[in-house]
C-alpha cells in the first residue's frame, strides 16, 4: 500500500474502502472487516451515514482477525451540516468515536461547504481548536470548490490537509487539482467508479483488456497515477479484494491521456454552491 505525506508530515493511505450507503447492519460489518482482513488500513466513514456504530464493530473485528492494533488504521469521519458552528464541532467528533467505538480520528472533515460562508469559516475554527486540542491528528474538508478554500484560507490560520470531493473520469476537476497542488493539499476522491456507471465505458474497458486487469482497477489506478487519494465503496468480498490490487501494475502516459480525455464536466452528485442538506 503506498501513503500520502500532508504537509504537517502525517501520512495517510492512498486508497481505502467508502461505506456510503452501507446499512447499519452485518453488511457494513463484514464489508470494513473483509477490508482490513485483506490490506485495507483506511476506512471512510461519517455521521450522516448513519452506519458508524457497525463500521466500529468491522473495525474491531477486522483488527483481531489480521492482528493489527489502532494505530496501524486511518480512520476517517465527518462534520455533517445540522452541527456547523464552532461549539458544535467537539459534539460531533465525539458521537463519532463514540459510535465507532474509538479513541480518536486520524482525520476529520468538513463534509460540505454550505451556502453560508460565515457559518462555514465559524465551524473551522471548532476544527482548528480540535485539532490544536489533540484530538483529532489530521482536519480537512469534503466538497470545496476553490472559492471555499480561498475564504479559508483568508480568515483562518490551519488549512486543511485534504479536500475529498466528487473526481472520475467524466469529471476530472482540473483547475481544483492544480490550485490543490499549488496549495499542498491532497485532493481525494469519492465515487471514483461513478456507482458503477463509468466500468461500461469503451474507452476505459479497452485499456482494462490492455492491462490485463477490470475497468475498476483501471479507474483506481488512474487516481493512484493522478495522486489522488481513493475510496472505492464495496461491499462484494471480490470486488473488496479486487479494488486494492491496483499496486502491481501502472498506466502509461497515453492511456492516463485517454482517460483524462473522458472528462464532461459531468457530475453525479450535488453541486457544493448550492447545497445546504
Amino acid at each position: 500500500m503506498q501513503n500520502i505525506k500532508f504537509y504537517n508530515g502525517n501520512t495517510m493511505p492512498q486508497l481505502g474502502l467508502g461505506v456510503f450507503r452501507v446499512e447499519n447492519d452485518d453488511t457494513a460489518k463484514d464489508a470494513v472487516k473483509h477490508a482490513i482482513v485483506n490490506g485495507y488500513r483506511s476506512i471512510d466513514a461519517a455521521l450522516v451515514y448513519g452506519n458508524e456504530e457497525m463500521v466500529g464493530l468491522g473495525i474491531q473485528e477486522g483488527m483481531a482477525e489480521a492482528g493489527i492494533q489502532r494505530e496501524d488504521l486511518f480512520i476517517t469521519s465527518k462534520l455533517w451540516l445540522d452541527q456547523y458552528g464552532k461549539d458544535n464541532v467537539i459534539k460531533g467528533y465525539q458521537t463519532s468515536i463514540d459510535n465507532l467505538g474509538l479513541d480518536y480520528l486520524d482525520l476529520y472533515l468538513i463534509h460540505w461547504p454550505g451556502t453560508d460562508e460565515a457559518l462555514t469559516i465559524d465551524t473551522w475554527k471548532g476544527m482548528e481548536a480540535l485539532y490544536e486540542a489533540g484530538k483529532v491528528k489530521n482536519i480537512g474538508v469534503s466538497n470545496f470548490n476553490i472559492e471555499h478554500l480561498e475564504a479559508l484560507k483568508n480568515q483562518t490560520s490551519i488549512k486543511p490537509v485534504i479536500n475529498q470531493v466528487e473526481f472520475h473520469p467524466y469529471f476530472t476537476q482540473e483547475s481544483l487539482r492544480n490550485y490543490l497542488a499549488t496549495t499542498d493539499i491532497h485532493m481525494e476522491s469519492w465515487s471514483p467508479l461513478m456507482n458503477a456507471e463509468i466500468l461500461t465505458d469503451e474507452t476505459i474497458n479497452a485499456i482494462a483488456e490492455e492491462v490485463g486487469k477490470s475497468a475498476a482497477q483501471v479507474v483506481i489506478r488512474w487516481n493512484i497515477e493522478h495522486g489522488v487519494v481513493t475510496i472505492p465503496k464495496s461491499v462484494t468480498p471480490h470486488r473488496i479484494e479486487e479494488n486494492i490490487n491496483v499496486f502491481d501494475f501502472s498506466l502509461t502516459e497515453e492511456q492516463v491521456a485517454r482517460i483524462d480525455a473522458l472528462n464532461q464536466n459531468k457530475r453525479i452528485g450535488p453541486n457544493p454552491l448550492e447545497f445546504n442538506g
